[in-house]
């Protein structure tokens, strides 16, 4: 496995496209499982955007539904059958979809997933370092307070990769904190209104606890504290906009925020493009490895303030776009449009 700095792919993306990018016209295929999330969202615009930055790209076809393995591996059958080019995938689960992913590079189809791995071997992956963004937040809460106490541990979706990549960082972190414990541990299925209403429960029993670990839903866990008018505690979360935004303007939270863009999405459909024009990576497996933005440091608040954005959904992450991997603009992602739209 290679791990690929954000600042340092753009030398292979160069020596693909020999600078610029070629006359083809490619239709590439898109499977997501899950709608109404913010970075899921985002993914998907920055698939579009970087597909219609390209120059490279004919068309899109997106099948991007709330559904399970099952109904991906019907999906990705089915973007096969339209006879795409290359197939960009958030799969969900690592192993759920390999029986589709073979029948696609069997007949030529080139399939990337993002965000998480699969184990189909003739499949690529770019994605966040989901192991390395749990570990980097839940050392930093456990730093924050003091070294132990009692943490509310609030994960994604039970069974998705990203979740159990997630788990390993979060428990390797917990090891080095023998004196952390969980005291609370839920399934947020990355959904808003689901996590919100996990925290308000929690807060409901006077339970007391020191620090709050979030897989992605956390300006809300904030929201719940301040409606609770609870005692605020420590809480990292992704860099989500409504986050970044909390951590600048919230009096008395300390918190931190760690980088998961989703243009992870535009980054797959570099890699996609790369392959199909006949330059394939060293490793099968790309990481972009994330960053941490604290509100206690003078760096991590400078950090913060630059990454402010108001023209973003709250729930979209700040990072936009990954060095090296996209080239769309901030107009391009918002606007969410692909060729031919």
């Amino acid at each position: 496995m290679r791990r690929i700095l954000q600042a340092t792919a753009m030398a292979a993306i160069l020596a693909a496209t020999g600078g610029a990018a070629s006359a083809q016209d490619y239709t590439i295929g898109i499977s997501n499982t899950v709608q109404g999330n913010g970075w899921r969202e985002e993914m998907i615009c920055a698939m579009k955007a970087q597909a219609l930055d390209s120059g490279q790209v004919e068309s899109l076809n997106i099948a991007h539904r709330n559904t399970d393995a099952a109904g991906q591996l019907e999906d990705i059958r089915n973007l096969i059958e339209a006879g795409v080019d290359a197939i960009v995938v958030n799969p969900a689960n690592p192993e759920g979809i390999n029986s589709a992913i073979k029948e696609a590079t069997d007949r030529g189809i080139v399939v990337v997933a993002v965000d998480q791995a699969v184990t189909e071997e003739s499949a690529y992956v770019v994605s966040n370092n989901q192991e390395e963004y749990a570990y980097l937040g839940a050392k930093w809460l456990f730093e924050q307070m003091g070294g132990s106490g009692d943490v509310v541990y609030m994960r994604g979706a039970a069974g998705a990769a990203a979740d159990d990549d997630r788990d390993a960082g979060f428990r390797r972190a917990l090891e080095e904190y023998p004196d952390v414990n969980v005291a609370h541990e839920v399934f947020t299925g990355w959904q808003q209104d689901q996590g919100k209403q996990q925290m308000l429960d929690y807060l409901s029993t006077g339970i007391p606890f020191d620090g709050v670990w979030t897989s992605g839903i956390d300006n809300v866990i904030v929201d719940a504290f301040l409606e609770s008018d609870a005692p605020l505690v420590p809480i990292v979360g992704a860099d989500n906009a409504g986050f970044v935004g909390q951590l600048a303007e919230v009096e008395g939270l300390e918190g931190a925020a760690v980088t998961n863009p989703g243009s992870i999405g535009g980054a797959g459909v570099t890699l996609a493009l790369q392959i199909l024009g006949g330059e394939t990576p060293e490793d099968r497996i790309v990481l972009v490895d994330p960053a941490l933005w604290d509100n206690t440091t003078e760096e991590g608040r400078a950090q913060i303030e630059a990454a402010q954005n108001p023209n973003l959904d709250p729930e979209w992450p700040v990072s936009v776009s990954i060095d090296g991997w996209t080239t769309y603009t901030m107009d391009e992602i918002i606007a969410c449009k692909g060729p031919g739209e």
